[in-house]
Order: structure tokens, then C-alpha cells, then sequence
């Protein structure tokens, strides 16, 4: 039997597992862990260059594990150890394009005739001088004997190597020569320009290789715009900048490259990655599948929802959506599809879910250490505050994922093959002590960074206490998970190695954010959205609801709706690092403008929504067609169709883009302003605004609902969306109303329940 013919199979009629499959499925999904390998990295190197690469990771993970211990450095130290460490393994490591695909060798293609093209511009104008222009072409050079010269000592380009030293070159110079840098700041010294251009453009040719082509297409449109102001027409006016000034204040300064984003990836991200890695070497990522496979395992639709919940728990340790769907969709993909989901449908789960991975607290995509440094708001209250929300968010895939296995007829996994919850946390609870910790040093008023230090040192010492009682019990030799020096070892480099796109990510980011910050485009950009939400948006608002909208919320839901649009669109191909600190800079301003008039636009509250609402669609920008990336990492493993695939992500996580809405409108959300009756109140109402938006989106209950019904569920829905008990009485009214009618008796026949259509 086909997939497309079982995934519309009526309930009670659909494929079922046999005891001997299910045991099969199981002990692949529990015997599964993340490979240390980095997608895209080199497959082929040599064992010299391993231990290199190993020693280098080492390293950078010592470093950070001395600064977080006895305080870290002076910040362009801090950030320049940090980046040079990480730009000598990305050349090492990341080969120029692995497996060019057409368009990617169109891209390579395009940035180096770019390139060139500058370059013969700057010396037909004469706009910059030798010690500009020589770095340039020598980078340009080395980049395309990169990929063209077939000199490769023990498998590895020597252009790679010597770009790989250059990175490490240009970070160290920094290092030891910041007090020189610092004292002389304004001052264009020859010497200094010439290394920061080297160490520009390496930003640009590294996210090149580990992110893609977007983000350095947006990093040099930026780049460029600094330097053509003076011609530019309207807003985008500015005085302009020469190019030994642009240079130094990308690398020279805290501005740009060593900007915010850089100091937190040098700081707080990098010792939460090593936190990460000590986790997943202890067994935690294990404890996790099978904590899933127990709870939703036996339940209808129970593949899918294993693939929810683990991809919900690895977020809190990776807080990566292609690295999620990739990890986890290795199996959970394949067994959905030989449970009867269709292979667009099955990957569009993972991919869903593993993008709400990165609002989970505590990780959340790294973008949680950046909040801190944008509003000024401690660590504990942003994650607190993002707990209501991402439960909301899954909450909302699983309603979706439930009624369309219903829907679909699949069921759950036999239970008698899955682990006991119960003997699970009985036997390998002790594995959540860290994280309970991590959050204990949190409440009592400690830094992210000690914190850190504090879990990472739990999680060794819980893992070797737990030898010492097996040992004792002569178990020891069958432990699982046992944590050795080389173990211990290895998952120090694995950080490092996870890092390396985070940090070149936040470099790439800082130039952007330079330049907006050097140009003054954030504020500009700012009042233009808000003014074209004012001048044709609100107004036409009110003329479609007959002036029934109050002109401050007309005007403000149209701001969200820009805002969200160009989250979206900035977010393609960006990584959620990335996005968040554009985003934050553009369109968070123009939300806190007109969020609540009369509120000082530094509250707690008027951040935490502007802040929390452009980081939530910047990361749903990874769903969202046609630059998808979750969903095309996920097409990988099913072999479905990239865009379908996203189509059917989109819907799955549909009721979480009203999320961010939600809790503009009802900070309760966000646990602000708040007490026990209107928080809980805020929370019920807008579990069961969830649950009635995701029956609508599926259109099936007990049986199939007629679209009258479905427009009634999905007006009940929303209106339980928005604060106020008028809408709340509404939508339990409504919602009642249609529940009574599916659960009437008689309803339910198996004729009925043969109008559930498939999924494509």
C-alpha cells in the first residue's frame, strides 16, 4: 500500500504498527545521536589537520572556560581571541562550496565579480589607497585559488591554509595590539587599515561558506551604502563615508565587527554551547527522545508528535532549526512516513517544530544573550518571559498534528514497546539536575555567565557521582553515557565546532549593525514604517470596519503586520542570530513608537513585546517559502518537495504566528504586569484560542467540518486571541457551540468519517 492511499485511510481503518516494527523504530530513535560532524564541513581530511583542527577548538573552548572562571577580558580582546580562533577553523574546516549545486557556483560567481568590480572601481577613481587595495585583491586571489588550484597538502588547499592563518592573523593583531588601537581610535593609521580590511572581508568570505550567500549580499549592500550616501535619493541620504573610514569603524572599533552581537557570542552563548555539549555527551539527548517516545508515543498521530516533543527538548540545548530537523529529522522523518504520513507532510512537522526549538528557553537561537545587551532586561525575566509563548506554540503544532492524524486515520505506536515515563524519570531523572540548577543560580540573582560555569560543572560532576554509585553497584562497565577525559575532551571541540556559524553570524551581523548605527538608517527606516502604517494603512482600516477600530489599535496592528512582513523577508536565508540583531535595529523601534502611547519606551514591558514579536518572525522566517531553510533541510531526509513542504510547515505552525500578536495585546502572555487570576485567565483563554484556530486549520473534529463551521471555530478562536471578556465570552460561547454539535449523538458514523480528504 502506498503512502498517498494510507494517509487516507478513515480513523480506526489506518496503518497500525506491528510489535516487532515498533520495537524496530524505537531502538533506532534511542540509539540515535547527534554526529559530531558539522553539516557541510570537510568530509576528507587528514589525520594531521584533525589534531590541528582539534587542538584549535580546544583552545577557544579552554579560553572561554579560563575568562568565564576568573572574568573575561577587555572587550576587543575578548571578542578578537574569540573571532580570530574562529575564523582559523572555519577555513580549516568549511571547504569553498561543498557539493556546488548550479546556483551555488552562480553565487560564488557573482560575489567575486562583485568583488573585482569594486576593486577596479576604488583604483579607476582613485578613492582608496595601497594598503586597501593590496589586501583586497590578495583575499580576492586566494579565495579563487581556493577553488581552482589543485595544490592541497594532506587534503586541504593551501589557499584554505593560508586563509586559515590570515583569520587567526588578523583577530591576534587586535589581541595584542588593542591598547595601541584603542588610544589612537579615529586616527587612520596605514597599518591598521590594511589588517582590518583583511579581516572584513574574511567575515564576508566565511559566512559565505558556513551561511550561504544572503547574509553577505545584505553585509556588503550595507557596506556599500556607506560609502555611496551622497547620491543616494530621499531617506537614504547621507553625508557618506571614505573607505578607510568605513574600514575602521567595522574593525577597529566595538561598532561593528566586535559589536553586541560578537560580545555576547564571545561571553554568554559560547559557554551555553559548551553547557550544551557536555549535556548531549552525558545522555541527556537520549533521556529526552525517549522522555518523548513515552509521553505521545501510543497516541494518535504518535510519530508526529514524537517529533514535536524532541524537537521541542533539543531546542532548549541547540536552539538551531536546521540543525534540529537535521539531527532529529534523521529518524523521526522516516518513521512518520512509514507510519502513513505523506513525505511533504512528514517533513513539514520536523521542520515546524524544530523552528519553534529556538524560542525555547533556555538557548532560544542565542538570541536571548543578545536581548540582554538591546534592552538592558536581565536573562532570567527574558526567559521567563518567553516560557507562556513557546509552550503556545507548540501547543497550537500539536492541536494541528492531532486532528490531522485523526483526520488521516494513523495511529499511535504499540505501548507496550515504549519506555515507562514513570522507570524513566526514576532511573535517568537525575539527568535534569543541571538544568534545574541552571535555572536555580539563575533565580537567585547570579550572572548568565557564572551560571553557566555552574552547570557545566553539575553536569560533570553529576555524571561522575553517578559512575562512583555504579561502580559501587558493579554496573559500572554497562553505563551508558560515561563521561572520560576524552569525552570530555571531544565535546570541548564539539562546541567550538557548533560555534563557528554563531560566530560568524554575529561578525557578519555586527557589520550590518554598524553601518545602520554609523548612518543613522535604523531611525530612518523606523519613522518611514511607522509612517506608512499612519498615512495609508490605518485609514484604510477604518474604512473597512466602518471606523468600528480604534484609530490607536488600527494603527497599531497595521505596524505589527509591517513589521512582521519585513521580518519575514529580511529573515531569508539569514540565520535567527543574524536576523534578530537587524531586525532589532530597524523595525523594534518603530513597535515601541506606538506600542503604548504615554508608556517611557525603555518599560520592561514595551520591550520585552517589541523585542520577543520581531525575534519570533524573524524566526518563522526559516518556514516561511520561498526561502525556506528548515523545510529544505527537511526535503533532504523525506525526499518531498522543498516548497510543499514549507507550504504544509506553515500551516502546521499557523496558530503560532498569532503568537506574537497574542502577546502584544495581552502582556500577560510575557508574565507582565500581572497577578495569579489575570495571568491565569490570560493563559486559559488563549490555550482554548489555539486549540479552536488549529481545529479550523484542519477542518476535523470527530468528523469533517462543514466550511460554515470552520469559519465559526476560527472566529471563536481568534477572538479568545485577543484580551477582553466580551470576545472571551464570544469564543467559548462559539466554541461550545460547534463542540456540542460534533459530540451530539448519532455524529460520527463511519460514512462521516470517510469525508476526511488527504493531505498531499
Amino acid at each position: 500500500m502506498t503512502s498517498d492511499s494510507r494517509s487516507a485511510a478513515p480513523p480506526g481503518e489506518g496503518p497500525d504498527f506491528s510489535d516487532i516494527e515498533a520495537q524496530k523504530e524505537v531502538a533506532e530513535l534511542e540509539q540515535y545521536n547527534v554526529a559530531a560532524e558539522t553539516a557541510g564541513t570537510r568530509r576528507d581530511v587528514r589525520a594531521l589537520w584533525r589534531w590541528v583542527i582539534f587542538g584549535v577548538g580546544l583552545a577557544l573552548s579552554l579560553f572561554h572556560l579560563y575568562t568565564g572562571y576568573f572574568g573575561t577580558l577587555p572587550g576587543l580582546q575578548q571578542r578578537s581571541f574569540h573571532l580570530a580562533l574562529g575564523l582559523g577553523m572555519v577555513f580549516l574546516l568549511y571547504p569553498y562550496t561543498p557539493q556546488e549545486t548550479r546556483r551555488q557556483q552562480w553565487y560564488g560567481w557573482a560575489l567575486t565579480a562583485g568583488g573585482i568590480g569594486i576593486v577596479v572601481y576604488t583604483i579607476v577613481e582613485g578613492i582608496a589607497e595601497w594598503y586597501v587595495l593590496a589586501p583586497a585583491v590578495a583575499i580576492l586571489g586566494l579565495v579563487q585559488a581556493a577553488r581552482y588550484v589543485p595544490l592541497r597538502p594532506l587534503g586541504i588547499p593551501a589557499a584554505d591554509v593560508v586563509l586559515a592563518l590570515l583569520g587567526i592573523g588578523s583577530g591576534l593583531y587586535l589581541f595584542v595590539f588593542y591598547e595601541d588601537i584603542v588610544r589612537t581610535q579615529g586616527v587612520i593609521d596605514p597599518a591598521h587599515v590594511a589588517v582590518g580590511t583583511v579581516g572584513t572581508l574574511l567575515v564576508l568570505v566565511a559566512a559565505q561558506r558556513t551561511l550561504g550567500a544572503a547574509l553577505v549580499l545584505l553585509a556588503s549592500l550595507m557596506v556599500a551604502y556607506a560609502f555611496f550616501g551622497p547620491i543616494l535619493p530621499g531617506f537614504l541620504h547621507h553625508s557618506g563615508y571614505t573607505i578607510d573610514r568605513i574600514v575602521t569603524e567595522l574593525f577597529l572599533g566595538t561598532e561593528g565587527v566586535f559589536g553586541t552581537p560578537l560580545a555576547i557570542s564571545s561571553t554568554f552563548i559560547f559557554l551555553f554551547l559548551i553547557f550544551a555539549a557536555m549535556l548531549t555527551r552525558t545522555g541527556m539527548e537520549r533521556f529526552f527522545t525517549d522522555l518523548a517516545l513515552g509521553l505521545t508515543g501510543g497516541a494518535t498521530g504518535g510519530t508526529a508528535k514524537v517529533g514535536v516533543v524532541t524537537s521541542a527538548f533539543s531546542g532548549t540545548i541547540t536552539g538551531s532549526s536546521v540543525a534540529n530537523t537535521v539531527s532529529n529529522g534523521a529518524f523521526t522523518i522516516p518513521m512518520m512516513k512509514r507510519s502513513g504520513y505523506p513525505a511533504n507532510y512528514a517533513g513539514a512537522v520536523e521542520a515546524a517544530s524544530s523552528t519553534g526549538g529556538q524560542i525555547a528557553p533556555p538557548i532560544m537561537g542565542a538570541a536571548a544573550f543578545i536581548m540582554i545587551e538591546f534592552t538592558g532586561i536581565p536573562y532570567l525575566q527574558i526567559i521567563q518571559a518567553a516560557i507562556i509563548p513557546a509552550v503556545l506554540f507548540f501547543v497550537a503544532q500539536f492541536v494541528v498534528v492531532h486532528y490531522d492524524a485523526k483526520r488521516m486515520g494513523i495511529r499511535g505506536m504499540p505501548r507496550s514497546v515504549l519506555p515507562n515515563v514513570r522507570l524513566l524519570l526514576a532511573t535517568r531523572g537525575y539527568l535534569l539536575v543541571p538544568i534545574i540548577g541552571l535555572f536555580a543560580l539563575l533565580s537567585v540573582g547570579y550572572s548568565p555567565i557564572y551560571s553557566a560555569m555552574g552547570a557545566i560543572g553539575l553536569t560533570v560532576a553529576v555524571n561522575l557521582l553517578t559512575q562512583i554509585v555504579m561502580f559501587a553497584l558493579r554496573r559500572w562497565r554497562g553505563m551508558e553515557d560515561r563521561l572520560t577525559l576524552w569525552s570530555l575532551l571531544d565535546g570541548l571541540v564539539d562546541a567550538a565546532r557548533v560555534a563557528l556559524p554563531i560566530i560568524v553570524a554575529c561578525a557578519a551581523a555586527g557589520i550590518i549593525a554598524g553601518v545602520i548605527t554609523l548612518t543613522g538608517l535604523g531611525q530612518k527606516l523606523s519613522d518611514g514604517l511607522v509612517g506608512v502604517a499612519r498615512d495609508f494603512l490605518a485609514p484604510a482600516l477604518q474604512a473597512v470596519t466602518f471606523e468600528t477600530v480604534d484609530p490607536t489599535t488600527g494603527l497599531l496592528v497595521c505596524t505589527l503586520v509591517l513589521t512582521m512582513l519585513a521580518c519575514l523577508i529580511l529573515g531569508i536565508g539569514v540565520p535567527t542570530t543574524a536576523n534578530y540583531v537587524i531586525t532589532a535595529t530597524l523595525a523594534a523601534p518603530a513597535i515601541m513608537a506606538i506600542l503604548e502611547p504615554g508608556v517611557p519606551q525603555n518599560s520592561v514591558a514595551v520591550l520585552l513585546m517589541a523585542h520577543m514579536f520581531v525575534y519570533y518572525f524573524g524566526v518563522l522566517a526559516d518556514i516561511t517559502p520561498p526561502v525556506c531553510l528548515a523545510a529544505y533541510a527537511a526535503t533532504g531526509i523525506s525526499g518531498g518537495n522543498p516548497i510543499m513542504t514549507g507550504v504544509h510547515s506553515v500551516r502546521i505552525a499557523v496558530s503560532g504566528f498569532l503568537v506574537p500578536y497574542m502577546f502584544v495585546f495581552s502582556p500577560q502572555l510575557l508574565l507582565q504586569d500581572v497577578t495569579w487570576l489575570t495571568g491565569t485567565w490570560a493563559v486559559a483563554t488563549a490555550l482554548l484560542g489555539i486549540w479552536l484556530v488549529g481545529v479550523a486549520v484542519v477542518g476535523y473534529m470527530r468528523t469533517r467540518l462543514h466550511w460554515s463551521l470552520r469559519l465559526l471555530v476560527a472566529a471563536a478562536g481568534l477572538a479568545m486571541l485577543h484580551a477582553g471578556w466580551e470576545s472571551d465570552v464570544f469564543g467559548l460561547v462559539a466554541g461550545a457551540a460547534v463542540l456540542a454539535w460534533q459530540y451530539r449523538p448519532g455524529r460520527g458514523s463511519g460514512q462521516e468519517r470517510r469525508e476526511a480528504p488527504a493531505v498531499p
